[in-house]
């Protein structure tokens, strides 16, 4: 694992000249280490902009390290600077970190502009984050050895100071004659043998900043001169305003103005609860455009219909339409998702002042690099006029990467139209009701077993949404298809044990916003993929875990198999449960990411009580267990959720849900005892904050079918509605069955 890297003098001292005293060093990311989507493994190389990134090292000893990305709670704030500080050989306690500003030299190095999402901040700074601290070290060595007319291979670093015998000089002491050196032409990084940090439990730094109240989120931020705003959005997506009467909102004590913006009607106040009144006063006639009549019980009964029809291809292999319909029995199965609000704990927010050549705005956000040319173009500046304050996000799950900066770019309209610094705030009931969502889905599978009980034929059709058609991330869709609708299905490591499979997407245009929500495709499609094979265990009268390891083996899957046989046995599958309780098991790749998990759950009162969840995560290296371990609960916490209590429902095109008491969240009265076990297979990093997510509905639907005898097909989970196995079935008629070539 020893690397070297070349660094620019000209790019070195050209950024070290505009940060003053202390040492500061930029660095380059070497072209080879650029990456495709965390998803699609290693891409080829690509040239990039440098320099990326600053480290400083203060006279004071401190050292600071600029964050390329948001830290949402997925704990990038402590594992980023881990990595300067292995190759560094800094004093831990002297780490602090910082959010970098919004500027292409920030850019993701797989995505080309600077983001948070995917799960890939950790891996794709792996390499240039500890680049840097090599730098860094190198230069105080030199510095250290000029200053004592030693050898630099005579000395060592130790604890944030350079030693050489007797002598000793601390970082601090150094930091001033290190920046005068010319850069070394390139850098060694420890091998992995050598490391004393990394790949060690560590404790987060940003926590005693949080616990006490000194983290400022985005809806903490208060320039001088703000205001606030609420903003009295169509009920409808799409629609428009028609008229408004703003008189009494303008009598509300507090208000100062009433604009209209293109996503609404505006009211600035001095404070929050004046702005809330004044919009509760506003009278608005409303346009409600095309999308008026949306239902989501009409919208879902349309996808059954389409599943029924030839979609556009995904993935083939063999004869799947000829085998299903020569087998003599078939067994067909349906599940179905709904929409899901992100619920992210912050509000949404956004604050803004502008001028007549800037425009300053302090938000969470995941997207800088898309919300700096959005917010330059609602302001009428260059995208270099405007300065974003990256703030800490009080979660994120991918509302706060939005393509279109919908929450940046209404506020800056709204301080456009007010002429005054403004902070826009999103009510609860703001975002679940105009927000963006997970898309709804639904999923068929038909498939036929051989003589031993194991699928010859798969057959799965997906209906929903796409994420990325109308972004500007639509050249991602290929030939109709867009992987973040399919990921997990299309390429799901049980097909290459089954000969003769199909899998078809239907992308029905529906007047509904989309967006990314946490783990993406893998949402639906595990619980989908991973209920089916459990369906068929059960048909075939096999245990499910044993049927898993057959197929898996069979498709050379030993990623899968690893984690799913550290599940089962820290969860000791084969032990008795107590009475009542039930098991069950799902594992599933995401992100680069492999993750088994097996649940213990039990029916109290008509409903499911989760008692237990074991989890097994192998992400190639584990750099700080701590992360890994908390963001695996997290996802946990986050999917069960999502399939004990999560759906968005429509109705007149109105969203049904507004708080929590109508959109809940896991209460910690319902929290299950989460064990996590990590499996270090030294392959290549994989993401962490999302592949917790998908595993755990399909687990726990499982276990509650061993409970029950009965199958839960759709989410919310509602054991009312819960179906009895899936059948088997004649043969499909000619025709029917051809559509599942």
């Amino acid at each position: 694992m020893n690397a070297h890297f070349d660094a620019s003098r000209r790019d070195f001292l050209r950024a070290s000249a505009t940060l003053g005293a202390g040492l500061v060093i930029a660095f380059v990311v070497p072209g080879p280490l650029r990456r495709a989507f965390a998803q699609e493994g290693a891409g080829a190389a690509k040239p990039l902009p440098a320099p990326n990134a600053f480290l400083r090292i203060g006279t004071d000893d401190s050292v600071t390290v600029q964050l390329a990305h948001s830290e949402m709670g997925q704990g990038i704030w402590t594992v980023l600077p881990m990595l300067v500080a292995e190759e560094l050989g800094c004093d831990w306690t002297k780490i602090r970190a910082e959010h970098a500003p919004a500027a292409p030299a920030y850019a993701h190095t797989a995505y080309g502009m600077q983001m948070t999402g995917g799960s890939t901040t950790t891996w794709s700074e792996f390499d240039r984050y500890r680049q840097v601290g090599a730098l860094a070290r190198e230069l105080l060595v030199q510095a250290a050895a000029q200053r004592w007319g030693v050898k630099p291979a005579d000395c060592r670093v130790d604890n944030g100071a350079v030693r050489a015998g007797t002598h000793s000089a601390r970082f601090g002491e150094l930091a001033d004659a290190a920046a005068k050196l010319p850069t070394p032409k390139s850098v060694a990084l420890k091998p992995r043998e050598d490391w004393r940090l990394l790949g060690k439990p560590t404790r987060r730094i940003d926590t005693p900043e949080k616990i006490t109240g000194r983290a400022r989120f985005g809806i903490d931020a208060l320039p001088e001169g703000v205001l606030i705003a609420l903003v009295a959005r169509s009920p409808t997506f799409g629609g428009t305003v028609k008229s408004f009467d703003d008189k009494a909102a303008r009598a509300v004590p507090g208000v100062r103005d009433v604009v209209q913006v293109p996503s609404g009607v505006a009211v600035v106040a001095d404070h929050f609860w004046a702005a809330k009144k004044g919009r509760d006063a506003l009278k608005i006639e409303w346009d409600a455009g095309k999308n008026a009549d949306l239902d989501s019980d009409a919208l879902m009964a349309r996808y059954r219909e389409l599943a029924l029809q030839p979609g556009t291809p995904v993935a083939s292999a063999g004869d799947a339409a000829g085998t299903l319909a020569a087998a003599p029995q078939r067994i067909v199965a349906q599940y179905e998702l709904p929409y899901l609000a992100h619920a992210t704990m912050e509000p949404m927010n956004c604050t803004v002042r502008l001028g007549d050549d800037r425009c300053d705005i302090w938000v969470g956000t995941q997207f800088q690099g898309l919300d700096q040319p959005n917010a330059a173009k609602a302001a009428g500046l260059k995208p270099e006029q405007v300065f974003i304050h990256t703030m800490f996000l009080g979660g994120g799950f991918g509302r706060r990467a939005n393509p279109q900066s919908d929450f940046v770019v209404e506020a800056v309209h709204v301080a456009k139209a007010a002429k005054k610094p403004v902070k826009v705030i999103w009510t609860r009931e703001d975002d679940m009701h105009g927000g963006w969502y997970r898309p709804m889905f639904l999923h068929r599978f038909e498939a036929a077993l051989d003589g031993d009980g194991m699928p010859s034929a798969w057959h799965n059709v997906i209906v929903g949404q796409s994420i990325l058609a109308g972004t500007p991330f639509a050249a991602s869709v290929k030939n109709g298809v867009d992987n973040a609708s399919v990921e997990g299905a299309g390429d799901s490591p049980y097909l290459k044990a089954i000969a003769n499979h199909a899998v078809e997407l239907h992308s029905p245009e529906v007047g509904v916003p989309v967006l990314w929500w946490r783990s993406v495709g893998h949402t639906h499609t595990a619980f989908a993929v991973e209920s089916f094979v459990d369906e068929l265990a059960h048909a075939a009268g096999l245990d499910p875990l044993a049927y898993r390891r057959k197929l898996l083996a069979d498709a050379g899957a030993t990623r899968h198999l690893g984690v799913l046989n550290k599940a089962a046995d820290a969860f000791r599958w084969d032990r008795p449960l107590p009475e009542g309780h039930a098991k069950g098991i799902a594992v599933h790749a995401s992100f680069g990411s492999f993750v088994a998990e097996a649940v213990e759950a039990s029916v109290v009162d008509g409903k499911p009580r989760v008692h237990r969840v074991v989890c097994a995560v192998d992400c190639g290296t584990a750099l700080n267990p701590e992360t890994v371990r908390a963001q695996m609960e997290s996802g946990i916490v986050f999917g069960l959720s999502a399939a004990l209590y999560g759906a968005i429902t429509l109705k007149d095109g109105k969203v049904q849900q507004g708080n929590f008491d109508t959109y809940p969240v896991l209460r910690i009265d319902a929290m299950p005892k989460i064990e996590v076990h990590i499996v270090d297979s030294g392959e290549k990093m994989g993401g962490i904050g999302e592949p917790g997510t998908p595993p755990i509905a399909p687990a726990l639907c499982n276990a509650l079918f061993a409970a029950t005898g009965k199958r839960v097909r759709a989410l919310p989970i509602d054991l009312a509605k819960a179906e009895a196995p899936a059948p088997l079935t004649p043969p499909a008629p000619a025709a029917s069955a051809g559509a599942a070539g």
